[in-house]
């Protein structure tokens, strides 16, 4: 809740669509991050593009992409809005595979939706290519990592999340 009250909630208690109409339009950038956490064996395997399925990255990317741009048809109360820029990137580590993906727009609302949806559709997509090497795969970690542009100012991640050295959080608690 933020200091404005429930902003999606009308003074009956039904959920409703803010009214951005008022509200300027300027650049909005989001940032969010996920992992995919798997075998060393099948980060390997994408790694040198051996994946049965194809190019594990390359569809991943689409896929992000895409989410991004349909992000209001899976999330009801979200904005549609002109997203002027989607990059979708990879950092293969041994037992990872980091997404980010970052959302640019000129708007009266924020990205950080899109963001989020482009990087999880992203993940997904990565298990899905990956599943017949690796059943195991855990998604895990995603998170909006920063954002700029709008009436809050701009915000950046600070903390680490679970599965990051030095957190004292277990990922994957028994």
């Amino acid at each position: 809740m933020s200091d404005r009250g429930l902003t999606h909630i009308d003074p009956l208690g039904r959920a409703r669509m803010v009214d951005v109409t008022p509200k300027e339009a300027t650049h909005r950038r989001a940032i969010a991050r996920g992992k995919v956490f798997m075998k060393p064996e099948t980060t390997s395997l994408v790694a040198r593009g051996a994946v049965s399925k194809g190019d594990v990255l390359a569809v991943a990317r689409v896929a992000g992409i895409q989410a991004a741009k349909r992000t209001p048809d899976l999330i009801p109360l979200c904005h549609p809005l002109l997203v002027g820029s989607v990059l979708v990137n990879f950092r293969i580590e041994d037992t990872y595979i980091e997404v980010e993906a970052q959302v640019d727009t000129i708007d009266r609302t924020g990205v950080e939706m899109e963001a989020l949806t482009a990087c999880t559709v992203a993940c997904l997509t990565i298990y899905d290519m990956c599943k017949s090497a690796d059943r195991s795969m855990v998604i895990g970690d995603v998170a909006l990592w920063e954002k700029t542009g709008g009436r809050s100012g701009p915000y950046r991640r600070e903390e680490l999340l679970a599965s990051e050295p030095g957190s004292g959080l277990d990922p994957f608690p028994q």
